[in-house]
């Protein structure tokens, strides 16, 4: 069965912590339809902080996929941490997807966690939508955070929507393209909303912003340009293509604005990940290198005819056994067929392959070109790991992780939890690259090293 890959999108959404990712995630899930009830992360109950660490602590440590649909189109949606000490799952989830939403706080502004994984965005060449969260917040502003993101990441925000209200006033959202004013009422419910004329006090405003957003976008196409500055205004979907055009070569970030926590504004952004973020066909495809890390001049196309091509980019352990997250780049992945690691030289059976809804799966046959699976049973495969069709072998670029910051000892109370000790350890050092083991040669104590206190605390 052959899908159609332009209604595919592989999405994360990054931030610093505290900027309502794992919030938004959650609303996301609520209006695709995959979750009936809301969770709150301050409640512990959010879907995709599944681990008991999470919940206790109220914030993200391991990327955690799902998959849901919207208007027809799929979403591969990868949450990530914003805490500093799991930089690590952001890199490695960045690496794999081919758009992101990236969260800022409304009051907060850009954090400097938000600058890494800005950075490591621009790194892996991620197309991007700005999304300012929290406006009904006090002291949020949602204009300024627009200007903290030209000065502090010299990144060229794109206003696509207006606020209307402030901070606790907050009702709704006005859609410069359509110039139309989406207005939630007080239930909560993300669903209960009515689009109305825009407020006679913002006209001027919505005409002033919606300029400069054409402006913008025109560059990307002289004919409309031209046209535009003989006083044609263009359509709103040759408007659209312009932005979807200049968003993908990351000329500028669409920017939006809400309150997920209240519930405003979160359709629009789920209607820009469709209009302006790539499908895995619009994206650079991957470079292959040979096994002694020389570029073949060949790419991974994002095409199910061709060999396999797939990278193992995350290793998570659970109750069922290790789950090996996989992006499958080119070619079609089988139930029971053999794939060879490039790394290891050997080849490995494929068991069960799953597709993740946080911590609940559903089993699959097959996966191909664009899917973000999770493959059961593999024994030798790591992190960065390449798996390919055995009978035309090809490695994709491999990651390239940071070195740990801070080292502490660790000893058991007594011999009997020293092997259960060292399986843990053994466990960890496999789902984390990030994180190193050694024993001390003169003491004979085992040094556990990593990115940080609350990394090693965990």
């Amino acid at each position: 069965m052959s899908t159609d890959l332009s209604r595919y999108r592989n999405i994360g959404i990054f931030a610093h912590v505290d900027a309502g990712k794992t919030t938004t995630t959650e609303r996301f899930l609520k209006l695709t339809g995959k979750i009936h009830k809301i969770g709150e992360v301050h409640d512990g109950a959010a879907t995709t902080d599944f681990m008991e660490q999470e919940q206790e602590r109220g914030i993200t440590i391991q990327s955690a996929a799902t998959t849901c649909f919207w208007k027809d189109y799929r979403f591969n949606i990868i949450d990530t941490p914003g805490h500093v000490d799991f930089t690590i799952e952001v890199y490695r989830s960045l690496k794999v997807l081919d758009g992101g939403v990236g969260v800022f706080c409304g009051s907060g502004g850009v954090e400097p966690q938000s600058e890494t994984n800005w950075r490591y965005a621009n790194d892996s060449e991620v197309a991007r939508i700005i999304y300012v969260n929290k406006l009904d917040r006090i002291g949020a502003d949602f204009l300024r955070v627009v200007k903290q993101v030209e000065e502090v990441l010299g990144a060229n925000p794109i206003v696509m929507v207006l606020p209307i209200g402030k901070e606790s006033e907050l009702t709704g959202i006005v859609d410069l393209l359509t110039r139309k004013a989406w207005v939630w009422d007080d239930s909560g419910d993300p669903l209960n909303y009515e689009v109305k004329d825009v407020p006679e006090d913002m006209k001027d405003a919505v005409e002033e912003w919606r300029e400069k957003l054409i402006e913008t976008a025109v560059e990307q196409d002289d004919d409309l340009m031209e046209k535009y500055l003989d006083g044609e205004e263009p359509s709103i979907d040759q408007i659209k293509a312009c932005v979807r055009k200049g968003t993908i070569a990351l000329d500028f970030f669409p920017t939006y604005c809400g309150s997920s926590f209240k519930n405003k504004g979160v359709q629009l952004i789920l209607d820009a990940v469709v209009d302006y973020l790539p499908s895995p066909t619009e994206v650079k495809p991957q470079p292959e290198i040979d096994l002694e890390g020389n570029e073949t001049g060949d790419v991974a196309t994002v095409d199910v005819s061709k060999p396999l091509r797939a990278l193992a980019f995350k290793i998570m352990d659970d109750k069922y056994g290790a789950l090996t997250f996989t992006r499958i780049y080119s070619g079609k992945l089988e139930k029971g067929t053999s794939v060879l690691n490039t790394f290891t030289g050997k080849t490995e059976r494929i068991g069960r392959i799953v597709e993740m809804h946080a911590d609940s799966r559903e089993e699959v046959d097959s996966a191909q070109a664009g899917d973000i699976v999770a493959l059961l049973g593999m024994k030798n495969t790591q992190t960065g790991h390449t798996l390919c069709d055995p009978n035309n072998p090809a490695t994709l670029e491999p990651m390239v992780f940071p070195d740990p910051v801070i080292s502490i000892a660790i000893a058991t109370r007594d011999k009997a939890n020293a092997e259960k000790l060292s399986i843990a350890i053994g466990k960890m050092v496999k789902e984390d690259p990030s994180f190193r083991v050694e024993t001390d040669e003169d003491s004979g104590e085992t040094i556990i090293k990593g990115m940080g206190e609350l990394h090693l605390d965990i």
